[in-house]
């Protein structure tokens, strides 16, 4: 319920924000949205909705950039994710510092699929490296105890033990804490 009621409050502030940005990001020639699909509650996988942050074709770009760059490889086997992604757009780089590319998520909160605060959504490719249970016992979250805490300093497999905490603490209060604590992690500005 808090999740339906929190985003109906901030729809006349979050969805002008959203089309803003997608006209932002359609400066390029592109389209504005980024679908993936994703693993959800129980395991089951759904559609998540970002504004696009990479450039055309970013896979292929990926892999020829993993293959020329050992250190990076590196990177990307622990993290699932580049410090230096060559993929990422200018406007993307800005969205994903300020973590607004995923405030399209709030569609994904509205059907169901996905909540304000759970585990981070995994890509179904991530699956097998994953290491924790509570994770699919959860409606993954647009924001959740990872990314108020380590966020970007965390391996991939760190963030087990965050959904497995969020689990046993799970209540409206954690929530309200985890929201807040979100807000202060999005004005310092520390995604990639």
């Amino acid at each position: 319920m808090l999740d339906l009621v929190l985003v109906i409050l901030t729809a006349p502030f979050s969805v002008p924000l959203i089309l803003f940005m997608a006209l932002l990001v359609t400066t390029d020639g592109h389209r504005p949205f980024y679908t993936q699909l994703r693993v959800g509650r129980n395991g089951k996988a759904f559609r998540l909705w970002k504004l696009r942050t990479m450039v055309p074709d970013a896979d292929r770009i990926l892999e020829d950039y993993l293959a020329r760059n050992p250190v990076a490889r590196l990177e990307w086997t622990a993290t699932q994710k580049l410090k230096r992604d060559p993929r990422i757009t200018p406007v993307g780089r800005f969205l994903r510092k300020t973590s607004l590319d995923e405030l399209p998520q709030l569609i994904n909160v509205l059907n169901g699929t996905m909540s304000l605060v759970g585990p981070r959504p995994m890509m179904v490719a991530q699956k097998p490296f994953y290491p924790g249970t509570a994770y699919y016992d959860l409606r993954p979250g647009i924001t959740g105890l990872w990314q108020i805490s380590d966020r970007n300093e965390c391996d991939f497999v760190g963030r087990a033990p965050y959904d497995e905490q969020y689990h046993r603490v799970l209540s409206f209060w954690t929530d309200l804490v985890v929201l807040f604590r979100t807000v202060a992690v999005v004005l310092r500005g520390t995604g990639y």
